[in-house]
């Protein structure tokens, strides 16, 4: 049986940290030797996990004198899920939203019950939606000025980009979170919708086309990809919603039927305890994330507006209610795009 072409064409993009040369060769003083840990994510996570990692190779073989070499492969979350389900040997999996995650729960790969088996119900990190601007001159204030006949949004397209969906729910969020009907809710979507010219397979993409193609005068992202933008010198003029916004919950996971193969559990719980510990949680909050735990959220509180009404996936009803109203096939966003 062969691998997929996509799962090789993401081995083959897959990059090891090892911070020593010792690939092959056991721990002199243990006699433990060298583990291999791969953490399949979502692009934009890199910059918090190029830090991270080498925390916790450290930490680790100062408490088990055992090294740890890490295989990292980022790319869009969907992407990304269907990969390690169509063979890509993840031992943890960081996805951009638990949909994803328990995509690879069905497919027999994660047991039930990882949301308990991590603190905060395994998110992570989180986000909120952002709006950035071309320019001052561009006239968006709020999610209605979306809808203006004169604003060109660009988006990913949510039946493809995990990203993107969180664009819908916002979208539509600001209007049935306010007490809008669904019909509503359904009517600016239509109008924000409409004022697209393209739609991007995915977030990276989407950002690609407004910042380096110069299409359209406003992009929905998340608030850690401006963020991280600007720390990298893209300084457009941005704002976050802060009377309604949806709370973007990233989880992570062990990936249990690989971890058992690899005889790899116990790093990789260990190493996914780690990223809940406040050395971790920093490092996400440096690139933009909002961090989970209480203490580096208070230190990092300037960097993040307040949001009023800040609603989950919950309040919506769930992934898999929202999945088969919204971005099923003949569901509200097909109904959406065929008006």
């Amino acid at each position: 049986m062969t691998m997929k072409p996509l799962v090789l064409m993401l081995l083959g993009a897959i990059t090891s940290v090892g911070l020593t040369n010792c690939a092959s060769n056991p721990n002199a003083e243990t006699g433990e030797k060298p583990v291999t840990l791969t953490l399949v994510s979502y692009a934009v996570t890199q910059s918090a996990y190029e830090k991270i990692i080498p925390q916790f190779v450290q930490e680790w073989e100062a408490k088990t004198g055992q090294k740890v070499i890490f295989q990292q492969s980022y790319g869009g979350s969907g992407s990304q899920t269907r990969a390690v389900i169509d063979g890509l040997e993840a031992d943890v999996v960081a996805l951009a939203l638990a949909l994803d995650t328990q995509k690879i729960e069905k497919a027999g790969l994660i047991q039930p019950g990882w949301e308990q088996e991590l603190p905060n119900e395994s998110i992570v990190h989180r986000s909120v939606a952002a709006i950035v601007k071309r320019d001052e001159q561009v006239k968006v204030n709020s999610w209605s000025d979306l809808a203006n006949p004169d604003i060109k949004v660009i988006t990913a397209n949510p039946k493809t980009s995990g990203g993107a969906r969180w664009n819908f729910l916002g979208l539509w969020g600001s209007v049935s979170q306010a007490g809008g009907s669904e019909a509503q809710a359904e009517k600016f979507v239509s109008q924000v919708m409409k004022n697209t010219p393209v739609l991007p397979k995915d977030a990276r993409e989407a950002s690609d086309v407004f910042y380096k193609q110069g299409q359209g005068n406003v992009l929905i992202n998340y608030e850690n990809e401006v963020i991280l933008a600007n720390q990298k010198g893209q300084s457009l003029p941005y704002f976050v919603p802060t009377d309604y916004n949806i709370s973007i919950d990233n989880p992570v996971a062990v990936v249990d039927s690989n971890v058992d193969k690899n005889g790899t559990r116990e790093v990789a719980e260990a190493f996914t305890k780690f990223l809940f510990t406040p050395a971790a949680q920093k490092e996400f909050a440096q690139v933009g994330f909002r961090p989970v735990d209480a203490t580096v959220e208070k230190e990092f509180a300037s960097q993040y507006p307040t949001i009023k009404k800040l609603f989950t996936v919950a309040d919506l009803g769930g992934w898999n209610k929202i999945q088969s109203k919204f971005f099923e096939d003949g569901a509200v966003f097909d109904k959406i795009l065929q008006k």
